[in-house]
């Protein structure tokens, strides 16, 4: 008897509120989808950093009338350093092979760089990869056959610098939203309480305690937060569909970004919705507690 009396004030409060209810919601939705954003951009970087730091090289570009004696120079110079780990040499059309596989699944790329395009270069697996200035002193720049020394560590610095910068913003918005619902919930409570002083206090009248008083609106917290956070889920399971799946199935199938896989999708679903019905009933009971008297 007593979980149908919580259940039908918890129904009779939402329908009251209906307007603040949905805002609620929506808001609430909005944050956690933002969060959860930034939760799997997170996970993505992670392990790009996993692949690429892994695979990172010193590039060693070879001029385009480099000769073969030069060439021979420069790998017994590899073979004899201390700082380089393992070496490959790869000639024009490797490097154009390998470009037409990394991009296959943009025709109009491809077809718009011809073979002779991308030049001869030795790889270079360092030692260690934070003493890449040795090598680059070693070869110089325009000398001896060498056109240039590129450090891919370098560009993926850059690269993770700015995904990261994109994962901060995202999580900066969504604390704000957060934070917006939480004042939303705060208020909806109060208003809610205010508009049912007179049932709560009967209640109290005939020896309910004050927690039983105080659950119907707890619970209209959680649920708000529970309704923001299923939504939140769909949402990041139509970006995965629409924007994940479709827009980047070319980079994901090249091996240049990673993907993002439906167990990440699934795991960081509960952890935001989890934590929606949680901070909202927080949320709910200090109102209740600080600003409400039942």
């Amino acid at each position: 008897m007593r979980v149908n009396f919580v259940l039908s004030e918890v129904a009779t409060g939402l329908r009251r509120n209906l307007t603040m209810t949905v805002a609620m919601i929506l808001t609430t939705a909005i944050s956690l989808g933002l969060m959860g954003t930034g939760i799997l951009i997170a996970t993505m970087i992670s392990d790009m950093k996993e692949i690429y730091y892994d695979k990172v090289q010193v590039s060693i570009f070879l001029t385009d009338d480099v000769t073969d004696d030069q060439r021979s120079a420069i790998e017994q110079k590899l073979k004899a350093s201390d700082e380089v780990k393992s070496y490959i040499y790869e000639s024009k059309d490797e490097a154009y092979k390998r470009f037409k596989e990394q991009f296959a699944q943009q025709p109009d790329l491809v077809n718009n760089v011809g073979p002779d395009a991308l030049p001869e270069s030795f790889r270079v697996e360092l030692v260690n990869p934070e003493r890449y200035s040795v090598i680059a002193s070693e070869f110089p720049n325009g000398q001896n056959g060498v056109d240039q020394v590129r450090d891919e560590g370098d560009f993926l610095d850059r690269l993770f610098s700015l995904l990261n910068g994109a994962r901060n913003a995202t999580i900066a918005v969504a604390v704000v939203q957060a934070l917006a619902a939480v004042l939303l919930i705060s208020n909806t409570i109060q208003l809610a309480a205010f508009n049912r002083r007179n049932e709560t206090n009967i209640m109290r009248l005939v020896g309910a305690s004050r927690w039983y008083t105080q659950l119907p609106f707890i619970l209209e917290a959680g649920l708000a937060g529970l309704v923001g956070g299923l939504l939140a889920v769909g949402g990041l399971v139509l970006t995965k569909l629409l924007f994940v799946d479709k827009t980047l199935a070319g980079p994901i199938k090249a091996g240049i970004i990673t993907e993002i896989h439906w167990s990440s999708v699934a795991t960081t679903g509960a952890y935001i919705t989890i934590g929606g019905v949680v901070a909202a009933g927080i949320a709910a009971y200090i109102t209740l507690r600080l600003y409400v008297r039942l």
